[in-house]
């Protein structure tokens, strides 16, 4: 019982020296998801496994428009295995500025804010491996680099601890 005290505790002491997304308010330029995504963009990304090793490669076509008060994003990734997936999002801006998500393969509503070049989302992703399905975590963080440019990494766990990594970039024509 004590050692399971001290992995919750250690747990959320590590929750909470994540960074608020407000520490990058001030950073160059500006991200405004919901104007980045308008129209179409292109991304390439892996995951990775904790070790570190590479077990997924892909390529990402996606277009954006707003519909109404929300904004549509649907995601089209083709996996260098030859395997491919559609995820349409549909995002609600709330009154406190924030985006709340959904998806067919979110569990729930995925929570994103942004400040500064920054823009932080979590959510619970069903995620197929082999025959079955597992429920994940995600803590994605994006962030501007240029006009053009933003990259993402997201951390993936399953009951707490990280099982990988993702890291994406994306690219607009201008």
């Amino acid at each position: 019982m004590k050692r399971l005290l001290m992995l919750g505790s250690v747990l959320a002491l590590t929750a909470c020296a994540m960074p608020d997304v407000s520490r990058y308010a001030q950073d160059e330029p500006k991200l405004d998801v919901t104007q980045y995504f308008q129209g179409k963009t292109e991304a390439w990304g892996m995951f990775q496994k904790r070790s570190g090793e590479v077990v997924k490669r892909f390529h990402i076509k996606m277009e954006g428009h707003n519909q109404d008060d929300k904004f549509i994003l649907k995601e089209h990734f083709f996996y260098t295995d030859g395997t491919s997936q559609e995820r349409v999002w549909t995002f609600t801006r709330q009154t406190d500025g924030s985006l709340h998500g959904r998806a067919d393969d979110v569990v729930g509503v995925a929570i994103g804010k942004g400040a500064g070049n920054a823009f932080r989302m979590r959510y619970t992703l069903k995620l197929p491996v082999g025959d079955s399905v597992h429920n994940v975590k995600f803590d994605d963080w994006l962030f501007r680099v240029d006009e053009t440019t933003v990259v993402n990494r997201a951390s993936v766990t399953k009951f707490g601890f990280e099982v990988g990594q993702v890291t994406v970039f994306f690219r607009r024509d201008q």
